[in-house]
């Protein structure tokens, strides 16, 4: 402890610039701030301090620079700045992650947020850092034990995978998270608060974390109340805390909420700098910040550590078509869809499984379990195709043994996806084949039912599929 004291007391130290450039507010146009006298040092992205006359300094970020003319978007509301307060330009943005953070909540520029002092670490690290070199990275390594049958069967994640939940508000995305963050398998669970209100941060770490996730979660929170630079802040703030974990060789588990709250902040700020929009209302940048914060995560230098990230994305009426789903959809390696309709019918979590996929298969799993997982999503699909048909009485059993199979399996299938327990992948395998032998074997033919006997005359009939098909009497 000693050592990481005097650590962190050397990078208070380095910090410290004996000069600094000072600019003068020149004007105030909506949210933006111009500044000259900064033009020969300030560089898109550095931090500055505007000293008001009238009131506290505030932060914030160059985000044009024009001539000798800086444009700066401030932290806070811009009431109070006037032409002449003075401006001092910090540097360029950056974080020093330390092993002490463990157990913390923390702001996007790492001051803590739970009223207690904060040690630095002896390394500054660039908050936009670039990901790893391709040529570089190690592979997905083995399957994780997420404490949940559905995710250690039919949607396994494994160590390195990204993967993102699709969902609208209220779904039940917060409440998976803190699943994964209490129970997943990982040395270091770091969580991005993008835009979450206020209340429900301590709602978060206190009922849904608990102790028990909080002993090995480093938590990084943006109110909703905060600016679109601090939101997007956090992002990039809690993404370069898991990169110092997954540099040391440990394995990091990341959770976003929301990577929209973040594509929404970016969008504010680019606006603000003069980007037109181009996606539905969000600029073209948009894609290019979104993926790079996802390529950070994955698998680190081959032999090192591991970032296993999963993304919130709030999708709007269920549309996966929206700009920030779509974008997220081709870089992740799976995505699981939570779906209002499951939920409001009372089974949580409310995963559509046959609209969630994991892109570790078939790798992550051996032949009986891929077969295993073939054979349940049969099940679920044949009775989805056929549910309003199945509900309305209109299906005689015996016409498709592939669907009464399914009619049998589906209330232990719809149980089995809800559940969390305590065992291993394999006890969560040997309860779901064990489901699927209680429906009977594949193309298990149902007993015929005894027809009553026709009256005379009748014309004869025959059934097919289900269906009674008359034909003329015979001569």
């Amino acid at each position: 402890m000693k050592q990481n004291a005097f650590a962190g007391l050397r990078a208070e130290l380095g910090s410290l610039a004996p000069v600094r450039c000072i600019g003068r507010v020149a004007t105030v146009e909506s949210a933006v701030i111009g500044v000259t006298g900064l033009g020969g040092a300030a560089r898109m992205g550095d931090l500055v301090r505007i000293l008001r006359a009238g009131g506290p300094a505030l932060g914030g970020e160059v985000i044009l620079i024009s001539g000798e003319l800086v444009s700066i978007l401030p932290d806070e509301s811009t009431e109070g700045i006037a032409r002449g307060d003075r401006v001092t330009l910090m540097g360029p943005a950056g974080l020093d992650p330390c092993d002490s953070w463990i157990g913390r909540v923390i702001d996007p520029f790492g001051l803590p947020l739970d009223g207690r002092p904060l040690a630095r670490g002896d390394r500054t690290l660039p908050l936009r850092r670039s990901p790893p070199d391709p040529g570089g990275r190690g592979r997905m390594g083995a399957r994780l034990e997420t404490g949940m049958t559905v995710f250690n069967t039919m949607l396994p994640v494994v160590e390195g995978q990204r993967i993102g939940l699709f969902a609208g508000s209220g779904v039940g995305k917060s409440s998976l998270l803190a699943h994964f963050a209490a129970q997943m398998s990982a040395d270091v669970v770091v969580i991005a608060l993008v835009g979450e209100r206020g209340r429900e941060l301590r709602d978060f770490v206190s009922d849904a974390l608990g102790p028990e996730g909080m002993a090995r979660s480093v938590v990084v929170a943006a109110t909703s109340d905060r600016s679109a630079l601090v939101r997007r802040r956090c992002a990039w703030a809690a993404m370069t805390v898991a990169e110092h974990f997954r540099d040391q060789g440990r394995r990091v588990l990341f959770l976003a909420d929301s990577i929209t709250r973040f594509a929404d902040a970016h969008r504010e700020v680019a606006v603000a700098a003069g980007e037109q929009p181009a996606l539905r209302g969000y600029p073209a940048s948009t894609s290019h910040v979104v993926m790079q914060l996802c390529e950070r995560a994955g698998p680190g230098p081959e032999g090192g550590g591991t970032i296993t990230a999963i993304f919130t994305v709030l999708v709007a009426g269920s549309d996966m078509e929206e700009p920030v789903a779509d974008i997220l959809r081709g870089v992740l390696d799976g995505h699981v869809v939570l779906d209002r309709a499951i939920a409001e019918r009372g089974r949580y979590p409310a995963i559509d499984l046959l609209r969630s996929v994991s892109r570790s298969l078939p790798g992550a799993a051996d032949v009986s379990e891929n077969e295993t997982i073939s054979a349940a999503r049969r099940l679920l699909g044949a009775y989805d195709r056929n549910e309003v048909m199945i509900r309305a009485g209109l299906y005689s059993e015996g016409s498709d043994p592939e669907l009464d199979r399914a009619i049998r399996a589906y209330p232990d299938l719809d149980a089995f996806l809800s559940e969390r327990e305590a065992g291993d992948i394999e006890n969560s395998f040997n309860r779901l084949r064990l489901i699927l032998q209680r429906a009977g074997p594949a193309g298990r033919q149902a007993a015929p039912k005894p027809r009553a006997p026709e009256p005379a005359g009748a014309s004869p009939r025959t059934r097919s599929g289900g269906a009674v098909a008359l034909r003329p009497p015979g001569r």
